[in-house]
């Protein structure tokens, strides 16, 4: 396991945590891609991951992530949360989220999200 991604897996967590999009796009390379795959198409680059960000965590204000399992190698970290919070039409959220993120030069340089698609459209709708 690399230490210098492990410390980037937690303090992209921390922003994810703390719903800062602004620190959330500062982790990402220039050129990064984030992607959730849940119908969306992928934002490219840093103002399009903030806005994309932003926009997911405006879904569910009180959002709230816990961890379930972690593997980080050189240059990439697996990691499977449950997302639980109330979503902005007042419906409970529980939902389960993978993320598999690729690491360059300490940055993220891709993030491909895979959520539980029936579980969010029931929160979100």
């Amino acid at each position: 396991m690399s230490a210098a991604t492990r410390e980037l897996f937690e303090r992209y967590h921390a922003c994810w945590a703390d719903r800062d999009p602004d620190r959330i796009a500062e982790l990402h390379a220039a050129d990064s891609l984030f992607h959730l795959h849940a119908g969306q198409e992928p934002a490219r680059g840093r103002t399009a991951i903030r806005e994309a960000a932003a926009g997911f965590l405006t879904l569910v204000p009180d959002l709230t992530f816990q961890l379930v399992s972690l593997r980080v190698g050189e240059d990439f970290w697996v990691s499977r949360f449950e997302m639980t919070g109330t979503s902005s039409t007042g419906k409970p959220v529980q939902i389960d989220l993978a993320d598999y993120v690729v690491v360059e030069d300490g940055t993220v340089k891709e993030k491909h999200s895979y959520v539980d698609g029936v579980a969010m459209h029931a929160a979100l709708n």
